[in-house]
């Protein structure tokens, strides 16, 4: 059984996967105690953040915690009220978004309607002073295009190609600059899933073959921890963890990222005197054997739905809970059981179908029987 800490880690020197980043790499993002406030406004408060060369970063929070801030921060569209923001080791500070080594792919593409794909990708490139070469500017939109596999698109008008092929249009106008780092604020949010999914594929393999940095800012849990390298997880202005996507999902710091990323069910607990013992709300009793003893008083679990194990009551089973089931929803790959427990209230439990068989499907009202390993459970102060 893990023991969460309440301590709030700010920042992070991991490596990221499939990149040939060194401990004497230069960071591409710094945030030196960065805090940003509109009026009496707190967004962001105290932020230290160090993101790698060639990182794939997800900032990931619910509306409001600070991670379109933190994005604008990086590029150029607003200022800190405090503190430092550096790209490359260089302070940022002041300097316009159009003077920064970044580019931004927005939620809404910003793409201009009466031109046709290559005067989209081109516009930046045209404004640049000193001028750059028609030749210049046609073979750099050229590659730009191949990148995002919309060779021979370039003559076609916005409104004839997909939300797809829009979303990849968008990106090659960010990368015909060659930035440093390429800033992402939701832009799979307008497609579908189908869609969602296949752009989450494109972005990964292109973010490899590039190797440039990519932030991207999403209130999409699985999104975040199927793209990136690291997530970093945020809250009412804060950076509450920063890690690898497997360890924020499996190693929660606090019962925020539990609930947030994932779903999590919630046991209200009271520790022992002995600190080996856990009084669950209903009165039951749970033992955490040799571990390490806990502090007395109320606490909170956090258990995975995928850790607890249904089994019909008419099975021969030691089972921790007896509840009932009150829906089954059926996800084809697996099914999630809602199940109420007298004095514990709801649990969601998620089944994989490939153990089970037709017959071994649960029907709503059916009495059944809860087991799961204490040590895949989460304790939080409460």
């Amino acid at each position: 059984m893990t023991v969460a800490k309440a301590a709030q880690t700010d920042q992070c020197n991991l490596k990221p996967q499939g990149t040939n980043v060194t401990s004497h790499s230069v960071n591409d993002i710094e945030f030196r105690s960065v805090s940003k406030s509109y009026g009496a406004v707190t967004a962001v408060s105290d932020i230290n953040l160090q993101v790698p060369k060639g990182a794939f970063v997800a900032l990931l929070g619910p509306s409001g915690c600070g991670k379109t801030t933190c994005l604008r921060m990086i590029g150029g569209f607003e200022q800190p009220t405090t503190g430092n923001v550096l790209i490359n080791g260089k302070p940022m500070n002041g300097v316009p978004a159009h003077q920064r080594p970044v580019n931004m792919v927005f939620q809404q593409y910003a793409l201009f309607p009466h031109f046709n794909v290559e005067q989209n990708v081109s516009y930046g490139l045209r404004q640049a002073r000193p001028k750059i070469s028609a030749s210049e500017i046609s073979r750099r939109v050229g590659e730009a295009l191949e990148m995002v596999r919309l060779g021979g698109f370039g003559k076609r008008r916005i409104h004839e190609m997909s939300g797809g092929q829009q979303q990849r249009v968008a990106l090659a106008r960010a990368l015909v600059n060659k930035p440093s780092v390429l800033l992402l604020d939701e832009p799979l949010a307008a497609l579908d899933k189908k869609l969602r999914t296949a752009m989450q594929i494109e972005l990964q393999t292109l973010q490899r073959e590039l190797g440039i940095t990519f932030v991207l800012v999403t209130h999409d849990q699985e999104e975040a921890l199927s793209m990136s390298d690291l997530v970093c997880v945020m809250n009412a202005g804060r950076i509450v963890q920063l890690a690898a996507p497997q360890e924020v999902y499996d190693k929660p710091r606090d019962l925020f990222v539990a609930d947030f990323v994932g779903k999590t069910n919630r046991i209200a607990a009271t520790v022992e005197a002995d600190g080996a013992t856990l009084r669950l709300a209903d009165g039951s009793a749970l033992s955490i054997g040799e571990r390490s003893a806990l502090p007395a008083g109320a606490v909170t679990l956090a258990l995975r739905p995928e850790a607890i194990t249904l089994h019909r009551q008419n099975q021969s089973i030691s089972g921790r809970l007896s509840g009932v089931v009150t829906h089954r929803i059926f996800l084809g790959s697996s099914v999630e059981y809602s199940v109420s427990v007298n004095g514990l209230g709801n649990f969601l439990i998620t089944a994989d179908r490939h153990v089970l068989s037709e017959s071994s499907l649960v029907e709503p009202n059916e009495r059944v029987v809860l087991s799961f390993n204490p040590d895949a459970a989460h304790i939080f102060p409460a």
